[in-house]
């Protein structure tokens, strides 16, 4: 759980963060990385190493193995400290608060950003760790399209891709459709500004059809982006006495994917449903969906450019030695990151 990480967090030095970084890296080639192979990346005496590993799992950072070999894995409580820990040193948040949110594929936390300019606030911000690879991996690829049909995988990677992926898609809407302004990623983890106001599915509101019209013109716009949000429902829209907010992106797909018009019937159906249900308000499918098509107006160019990305999706989820090379450049520069920097971060 979270809230174990913070218990420990602050006593993580630079050599507990490389060996965390080590079997990092040795889970794309080992189902649990050897104490040879963390000897031969860490470069300590075996005896300060086991000490280590001994107190890492203890403070369940790592969970071990003696059968058939002495081998260890990081679980999601150490990759969250990696996440945490170069958050930090990044300076993209200043003090970790609590457990504000869990899902079945995520967990929520509260932190502080500090204000780029001295004469700023601190302001709060959300970290969503990513936790896609806490259910078993086979279902996670029947119901998440972007991860293709690699078929050696770690939860390390699911849960990875899921969050660059959502970064990447609300750093491209963000500001034109309305979303909390995404703020860094790092592994599975995603630093965005606070979303306004309360889920959907527990608001009463005052004026139902406003708020109504107000989710379907930020779908039309989404939709004139060349992009469908795929899991759209009232318990990922937040609304507030500013309008709306759209949360949870990475299912997303573009107009050129095979399912598009079916996934956006689904996407404002769910919407739909809701409010006739809860409010009373009435408007028919088919109209609305005509509507968000002929206002979002696709020009030939973004059309090309969906498909463009449609393609490039379905050879990025062929290339399973590229990406994961990119997780282990990304821990060693964060390895580089801790090492020039020495302990972990203010809690």
């Amino acid at each position: 759980m979270i809230d174990e990480v913070l218990k420990v967090f602050k006593k993580i030095d630079a050599k507990d963060f490389r060996i965390l970084t080590g079997i990092e890296t040795g889970m794309k080639h080992f189902e649990w990385v050897p104490i040879e192979e963390l000897n031969k990346y860490t470069k300590m005496p075996f005896d300060k190493l086991e000490y280590r590993l001994r107190k890492l799992v203890r403070d369940k950072l790592v969970v071990g193995t003696t059968q058939p070999y002495e081998g260890y894995q990081i679980y999601f409580e150490g990759y969250d400290a990696l996440a945490l820990n170069t958050f930090v040193k990044r300076k993209t948040i200043s003090a970790i608060g609590d457990e504000v949110g869990v899902g079945k594929e995520s967990v929520i936390l509260e932190a502080i950003r500090q204000p780029e300019l001295a004469i700023g606030k601190p302001s709060p911000v959300i970290i969503k760790f990513h936790r896609e690879g806490r259910t078993s991996f086979k279902q996670i690829k029947r119901v998440r399209e972007h991860i293709g049909e690699r078929e050696h995988f770690s939860w390390i990677y699911a849960a990875r891709l899921a969050a660059q992926r959502e970064y990447e898609i609300m750093t491209k809407v963000y500001p034109q459709v309305s979303i909390p302004k995404p703020l860094d990623q790092n592994r599975h983890a995603i630093v965005m500004e606070i979303a306004k106001g309360s889920l959907l599915s527990k608001t009463k509101l005052l004026n139902a059809e406003w708020y109504l019209d107000e989710i379907l013109r930020q779908v039309k716009i989404t939709y004139s982006l060349g992009i469908i949000h795929a899991d759209l429902s009232e318990y990922n829209i937040f609304v507030s006495e500013d309008g709306v907010q759209l949360i949870d992106w990475p299912q997303y797909i573009t107009p050129a994917h095979p399912q598009a018009d079916e996934i956006l019937e689904r996407d404002v159906s769910n919407v739909l449903v809701h409010f006739n249900r809860k409010y009373g308000v009435k408007r028919d499918l088919e109209e609305v969906i005509g509507e968000i098509k002929s206002a979002a107006n696709l020009s030939e160019a973004s059309k090309e450019e969906a498909i463009i990305d449609e393609e490039s999706r379905d050879e990025e989820s062929r290339d399973e030695e590229g990406n994961e090379e990119a997780i282990m450049d990304e821990a060693i520069m964060d390895e580089a990151l801790i090492e020039g920097t020495g302990k972990g971060g203010k809690v």
